[in-house]
């Protein structure tokens, strides 16, 4: 199987990652992922855009789908350096919340790369 792209880019305002929400809970029903393995990745993307609001005036997401795994990545996404400010205490509880929540992350420049590995791999 070839990978599929799809990417989606939404303004960097709140009213905008329900549909990406809805978007990957979407990608990731027709990849067969049961409901809590979609519920994790809605979790982790809305906490991946809401760290990525306001860094620039759009955010790109792009997923990635392969027989074995849905990649996601989130543009302007970075874990925090050392800052002891209430704003930065929640995005980091929410690089916190990715991490447990997706099988792989990695963080580069352009922001982060989540993973969800699907079990079967017969998609």
């Amino acid at each position: 199987m070839k990978k599929d792209i799809i990417n989606l880019k939404i303004p960097s305002k709140p009213d905008y990652i329900s549909v990406v929400r809805l978007t990957s809970s979407a990608i990731a029903s027709n990849l067969g992922l049961n409901i809590e393995e979609i519920e994790d990745i809605k979790v982790s993307i809305a906490e991946a855009c809401i760290n990525a609001i306001n860094k620039s005036s759009e955010i790109n997401i792009q997923f990635e789908i392969e027989k074995d795994k849905l990649t996601i990545k989130v543009n302007n996404v970075h874990p925090l350096e050392e800052d002891k400010s209430n704003l930065n205490k929640e995005l980091e509880l929410g690089i916190l919340i990715i991490k447990s929540l997706m099988d792989e992350v990695n963080f580069s420049e352009e922001g982060v790369e989540m993973i969800k590995y699907i079990e079967d791999g017969n998609k």
